[in-house]
């Protein structure tokens, strides 16, 4: 059994767990405590009940972007999301189709899943939450653009959804950050790596997914390619949550449960850099 990390009340009502209040009041025949005496008048008032305080949002005040990789109307588009665009380094496409399992489950839609799961998590627990995009039935934005969106918000931290499609045999999830390019993205790299590993522990603790086996060391990669990381000044890393074409990680990846499971880690992650 899996251990999960602690939520607060906010965030468990969201995923169907709601707490129950404690009563104050007294109970019914019980005698009552003399009422308080005025200071002023000396006469006998009513005190107000107590209220307790509700309990402070671990991320309220900050600013979270998440980014579902690809989109679901992707692959109608193709004068679009192949148009060329500069990350800096290169120059690559706006955006793609992305990747699924063999039998049909889209990238983008699972990437789409697990973003509405983990914004609602995060909103509960206060966080300031925008998305890339609204839906999983448009077209891009383009690479680029997703990086703005980050920027524009000035948030604490941004992190890219997605999942891959290597060879049958490959599994195991990765953790994506940034490398100095020169950049804008200096700044925030060691920031990025920090976040990253923290994004690391949570998803090898509370999901069972293993470490990837075929690239990266210790699920940790590196790299100076990606437009969303090259042109990001706000910490930034991208997940790659399993292997779409291994029998095993597609099943994990097609459970809702695990999907939930997947959302929770990253927002206790998120919890734990922010600290």
């Amino acid at each position: 059994m899996k251990t999960r990390p602690a939520l607060t009340a906010a965030a468990l009502a969201v995923i169907g767990l709601g707490t129950a209040a404690c009563g104050g009041g007294v109970a019914a025949g019980a005698e009552s405590a003399p009422a308080a005496v005025s200071a002023t008048t000396g006469s006998n008032a009513v005190a107000a009940p107590a209220q307790a305080e509700a309990p402070a949002k671990p991320l309220k005040g900050k600013v979270i972007v998440i980014d579902p990789g690809h989109n679901g109307g992707n692959y109608k588009r193709p004068d679009v999301i192949n148009k060329q665009v500069d990350v800096l380094t290169q120059k690559k496409a706006c955006d793609t189709t992305g990747t699924a399992t063999n039998d049909g489950y889209s990238e983008a839609a699972f990437t789409w899943d697990v973003s509405v799961r983990l914004a609602k998590l995060l909103r509960a627990e206060g966080a300031t939450v925008k998305m890339t995009r609204d839906n999983n039935t448009g077209v891009g934005p383009c690479i680029t653009q997703r990086a703005a969106i980050g920027n524009k918000a000035k948030a604490d931290l941004a992190i890219s959804i997605h999942a891959d499609g290597a060879g049958a045999t490959s599994h195991g999830f990765h953790v994506i950050m940034p490398k100095k390019i020169n950049g804008p993205v200096d700044p925030v790299v060691a920031k990025s790596a920090k976040l990253g590993l923290a994004v690391r522990n949570a998803v090898k603790k509370q999901t069972g997914m293993p470490y990837a086996n075929y690239i990266g060391k210790s699920a940790l990669d590196y790299r100076s390619d990606l437009g969303g990381l090259n042109l990001s000044t706000v910490p930034k890393i991208f997940i790659e949550s399993g292997n779409m074409r291994n029998a095993g990680d597609a099943a994990k990846m097609k459970s809702s449960a695990w999907r939930q499971e997947l959302a929770e880690a990253l927002a206790g992650s998120f919890q734990t850099y922010l600290k």
